[in-house]
């Protein structure tokens, strides 16, 4: 008999993982709505032709398909299959994709929807979305995503919400030291063209936002193995040694692109968005200027955001984002700017859970267990059931009138703080006796005290 298994890249939650999941949720949910963002939600599975060719080639090896019901090789003739092309085939015999993201199929909903929608539009999103990723720590193959975008406006008060969001967020979740870092796709555009390196903006790019895994002398193998230049690498120094303040920063980018155009728009756009953050103040977070972030280089056209988990936890990003000015281009809506930002649930849940930072509370649970005598008992505790419940208190009836030990064992397996007794004393007496599970504690008590007392 085969034993029972999930595949790979996906998890079964107990009660108490669900409960404290659904907690990041109505935080996450809770800011979305107070920013005035609403829902929407788009089926998991998408036309194959929306979702393919919007990630790259590597995105593309990654969407989950579909197979077409029936007999879905009777599409496939012996010439087609021969010549071992397996695109062709896919093409064939798949016509449906599980989605990779919420981004693709948000720009797909924006385009069908456009005259229904008032803009700029405000939505936020959360479901699950599936990759066929390898499975590793915080990374898995199927996992939700909480998105949330404005598009149809250019306003740069979108980013500087947007990074109030996320500190409203992160401090409602009590989660210390988490940094917001920001760059601007303007900037590096900025630095390739002082440093004559346009045609490689891409590879310019990629080599210098690993410069905290391979160290500086990495990055500059790796930039000259690409064609860049040693006198390329040599007006890029600078930008190694780019320390000090946000406002230092941006006055050293400022000196550095002094010749770009286009740099120096990404200089003032960030300079914007810093000097209102500093006049309204952030909670628990620290914005960042990093001009190494270069996150979905080729998406992304104004800032560029990421929000990096408290350091004790080696952890890497737990939200990103940025400003896109083209999204509905895909398909065909053009010149239809937007910005957004995304949680990264799983891993802001393995950040808490690994700094104990869920607060007590949060495992949804029974207040008490009234233990089951028989018949007559079950009814008097049933007629108390319903009352507390009608006054919003989470209660329930051990279903059998089994040992007494057997049901304080299961409130006690449970975590349940009451076990609450009601005989034919208590019934007599038209009172109820309450045991704390803790402290082994006893008090007989009447109808309002007992509401009272687990409220």
């Amino acid at each position: 008999m085969l034993k029972p298994s999930i595949p790979k890249g996906t998890r079964d939650f107990n009660p108490e993982e669900v409960s404290r999941r659904n907690y990041i949720f109505n935080v996450i949910k809770e800011a979305f709505s107070l920013y005035g963002f609403q829902p929407i939600e788009t089926p998991s599975f998408e036309n194959s032709e929306t979702l393919m060719g919007k990630y790259g080639e590597e995105g593309d090896r990654l969407i989950f398909k579909i197979l077409n019901s029936g007999d879905f090789l009777s599409k496939v003739d012996d010439a087609i299959y021969s010549q071992k092309n397996s695109g062709k085939v896919t093409s064939l015999i798949s016509e449906k994709a599980l989605r990779y993201d919420l981004t693709v199929p948000f720009a797909r909903y924006v385009v069908q929807h456009q005259n229904d929608i008032t803009f700029p539009f405000k939505r936020y999103q959360i479901q699950p979305v599936w990759r066929a990723d390898r499975p590793q720590k915080g990374r898995f193959r199927e996992f939700f995503q909480c998105d949330a975008d404005v598009v149809g406006s250019t306003s740069l008060w979108q980013e500087v919400e947007f990074i109030q969001l996320y500190d409203a967020v992160f401090t409602k979740l009590a989660l210390p030291g988490v940094t917001i870092k920001i760059n601007n796709r303007k900037i590096l555009s900025g630095i390739a063209e002082t440093i004559g390196a346009e045609d490689k903006l891409t590879d310019f790019t990629v080599a210098l936002d690993k410069l905290d895994k391979i160290g500086e002398e990495g990055v500059k193998n790796e930039m000259l193995a690409k064609g860049i230049s040693e006198e390329a690498l040599l007006k890029l120094q600078p930008l190694f040694s780019l320390k000090g303040s946000n406002d230092e920063k941006l006055h050293s980018l400022k000196t550095l692109l002094e010749s770009s155009e286009i740099g120096l728009k990404g200089v003032e756009e960030l300079r914007f968005i810093q000097s209102n953050i500093n006049s309204l103040e952030l909670g628990s977070c620290e914005l960042k200027i990093d001009v190494t972030l270069a996150r979905g280089l080729n998406y992304y056209t104004g800032a560029i955001l990421e929000v990096a988990a408290p350091e004790e936890v080696n952890m890497g990003s737990i939200g990103g984002g940025g400003r896109y000015d083209d999204l509905t281009g895909i398909f065909g809506l053009k010149d239809m700017s937007g910005v957004g930002i995304s949680f990264g649930l799983d891993r802001i849940y393995l950040v808490l859970d690994e700094l104990h930072l869920f607060p007590q509370s949060v495992a949804e649970n029974s207040k008490a267990l009234f233990i089951n005598f028989g018949e007559k008992e079950a009814l008097y505790a049933m007629n108390a059931i319903k009352k507390l419940r009608q006054a919003g208190i989470t209660v329930e009836l051990y279903p059998e009138d089994s040992k007494m030990g057997k049901q304080m064992g299961y409130a006690d397996k449970r975590n349940i703080p009451f076990a609450i007794l009601a005989g034919e004393k208590e019934m007599e007496a038209k009172e109820f006796t309450v045991k704390n599970m803790k402290t082994g504690e006893q008090k007989s008590l009447g109808y309002s005290d007992l509401e009272q007392t687990l409220r």
